[in-house]
């Protein structure tokens, strides 16, 4: 599938006064809203999706900088920040209650979403909890380098101006267990998507959740030792940025779970291995 052929499958919703992007498919009662991760887009499930609305209806959108969104240079991305927009447009989408799953980033923002709900703060209720290879214990986390030069007050700037398809070419690779599982002609697609309203411009300030995930440690680890939202942790094994230790660790600390590894799989799950992942998922 085509970047365009993605986009023509969604639309844009007003969300806290951004368009954000927003794939809606499916009609069956159970809804699974998705949190993708950094640096890419909703477009990492285009394999999976079309699975996975068989049994869902399907919601997942852009965050604010990333994908098809809006891309504010003088907007806040914080996770919070993107929390509440998350929020927002499930409410205008008239969501009650649904399964809620997320990857990388995505991770961030859902653990935020949990400490909300543990303090009875939103009227959405989570059915179940779905976590993919994020490095919510950020101390463990395996930093690309790339990520860490975005993320630095001084390089950042720059480095987001000089990052290039090559440059991200060999970073996406780099994440997969087999880098001949990603095709030249899908790396374009999701380059294309990052630098879709100078997409570049933002990415040193969409990099800072990295700092985030360090200053909420206490609030967002806190939040899943504490829900009592049935969680089913699903983690490719051979990630070498969030790595298995991750995983174990939030097996380790939440009350109500089950850990599902996908073997010989890379950091990108659902576009590594979209079968099996497809197949966890529907099993939870």
């Amino acid at each position: 599938m085509t970047a365009l052929e993605w986009k023509k499958k969604g639309k844009y919703v007003t969300v806290l006064h951004h368009n954000i992007f927003t794939i809606d498919q499916g009609n069956s009662k159970e809804v699974l809203l998705i949190l993708h991760g950094y640096p890419t887009s909703s477009f990492d499930y285009y394999k999976v999706i079309d699975q996975l609305s068989n049994s869902y209806r399907v919601i997942i959108h852009d965050h604010l900088g990333f994908g098809f969104s809006d891309k504010p240079y003088d907007a806040s991305y914080s996770l919070k920040h993107q929390a509440d927009r998350a929020l927002s447009l499930w409410k205008k989408l008239n969501i009650k209650e649904a399964t809620l799953l997320a990857h990388d980033y995505g991770t961030s923002v859902a653990t935020e979403i949990i400490a909300r709900a543990n303090n009875s703060e939103i009227d959405l209720k989570i059915k179940k909890l779905i976590l993919c290879n994020g490095s919510i214990h950020i101390e463990f986390s395996k930093l690309r380098t790339i990520q860490k030069l975005l993320r630095n007050r001084w390089t950042g700037p720059f480095v987001a101006k000089l990052t290039n398809y090559r440059i991200f070419r060999n970073n996406m690779r780099n994440v997969y267990y087999k880098p001949s599982k990603v095709l030249d002609s899908e790396l374009e697609e999701m380059w294309g998507i990052l630098n879709f309203n100078s997409g570049k411009k933002v990415i040193h300030q969409l990099t800072q959740y990295i700092t985030e995930r360090y200053t909420y440690w206490d609030r967002w680890v806190g939040a899943i030792q504490a829900t009592e939202i049935a969680t089913t942790i699903i983690w490719a094994e051979n990630d070498p940025i969030a790595i298995p230790k991750i995983g174990e660790t939030l097996a380790s600390e939440i009350p109500n779970n089950s850990i599902k590894w996908i073997e010989n799989t890379g950091h990108f799950l659902m576009l590594e291995n979209p079968d099996q992942w497809v197949k966890a998922v529907l099993e939870v």
